[in-house]
């Protein structure tokens, strides 16, 4: 018995440039629409894409089409995975992975693995550690434990005056071990 070959596209990551917002903004639309991520839509999605404590940004293409995204930042006061990453006393500062989504009809490709992975390889040269916040009911929660990130505990953030939100903090492994 044979099986027919199954068209993939082919996959690329590379480094998000000003040209490419307005196509993250399209993905992050469909995403937000698809998965609730964000949970709150930003009044400004390019601007939320270029946060002050921007290090880099990459974007997936599939067959020349933006289908993920990921940002690598600096972590803030307030940031809870850098606070619990700091207090398992490690010494290495924490490096933000977020704004991470692909496009509903875009998963698995494996763009989300791979844009992790250009993440956490990007923090490791900077000297950091690749840390990281998900929505605690969000279902991406399993994609990290997949890729071997260590759950560094749950907190509730508060977003604003009437709003708390239970977060699931992780840090990724320490080199060698999986990460994506």
């Amino acid at each position: 018995m044979t099986s027919d070959p199954v068209d993939t596209p082919a996959l690329s990551v590379r480094p998000r440039v000003p040209a490419d917002l307005d196509d993250c903004v399209g993905v992050l639309a469909l995403t937000h629409a698809h998965s609730r991520y964000p949970v709150n839509w930003p009044a400004a999605p390019a601007a939320w894409l270029n946060p002050p404590t921007l290090l880099a940004a990459w974007v997936a293409e599939a067959d020349g089409r933006i289908v993920g995204h990921v940002a690598l930042c600096r972590g803030e006061d307030g940031d809870p995975a850098p606070a619990l990453w700091a207090a398992r006393g490690s010494g290495v500062p924490a490096v933000c992975v977020n704004r991470l989504f692909v496009a509903p009809k875009a998963r698995g490709l494996g763009a989300g693995a791979a844009l992790t992975g250009r993440a956490v390889g990007e923090a490791r040269s900077l000297g950091g550690h690749p840390v990281l916040d998900v929505v605690a009911t969000d279902p991406a929660a399993a994609f990290y434990a997949r890729l071997g990130w260590q759950d560094l505990g749950r907190v509730d953030q508060r977003w604003g005056p009437d709003q708390v939100v239970p977060l699931r903090c992780y840090a990724a492994p320490v080199s060698g071990k999986r990460t994506g």
